[in-house]
């Protein structure tokens, strides 16, 4: 930890080893709570557009880099709730990075899907929102891609259909974070 102090300050550190606390109750808690401080725990982390943080657009932070920077995108909440329930043990296999659009504003969001049961609707986890809703109930999102370790998805009638082996940002986030959990 000192090292993140030393580069990126105390504040930074702060975050990461409270992150880390909070995030260790977790692990004997029921999956449904799991889910549900996940999502409130780190929704609390501000928003801010790549162009402001990376100087560049759709720049996927590893969560690492989301600690320490505090702040981050649509896509930086998905990844470290990604993997923040990875690591509690939720199965990679139901999590899936998703695209979606806003059929509001029409513009393009991520959110973090959980597929509970094969053929149900999965549950959606927003950093716009504290409450987690079942993709169906979510009338303001439209799926569009799911990606996981597994590959690219499509959704039809709640089925998964797979249409590509491996996303070139997911592969490149994953060589990134294993680059990262030597120093972590």
């Amino acid at each position: 930890m000192a090292f993140i102090e030393q580069d990126s300050g105390r504040i930074s550190k702060n975050r990461v080893m409270d992150y880390q606390k909070n995030f260790s109750l977790l692990q004997n808690s029921s999956k449904k709570k799991q889910l549900t401080k996940t999502n409130f725990y780190l929704n609390q982390l501000l928003p801010q557009y790549d162009q402001v943080i990376q100087k560049k657009e759709n720049h996927w932070a590893t969560p690492k880099e989301f600690l320490i920077k505090g702040f981050g995108d649509c896509e930086d909440y998905v990844i470290i709730k990604y993997f923040s329930l990875i690591k509690l043990g939720f199965n990679e296999k139901k999590l899936f990075i998703s695209v979606v659009k806003e059929t509001y504003s029409g513009g393009d969001h991520m959110v973090l899907s959980y597929f509970r049961r094969k053929g149900s609707s999965p549950l959606i986890l927003d950093n716009l929102s504290f409450k987690i809703l079942t993709l169906k109930q979510r009338k303001d999102l439209m799926a569009d891609i799911f990606i996981n370790s597994t590959g690219i998805y499509k959704l039809k009638n709640n089925k998964l259909f797979k249409i590509g082996n491996y996303s070139n940002q997911y592969r490149d986030l994953i060589k990134r974070i294993k680059k990262e959990l030597k120093s972590f």
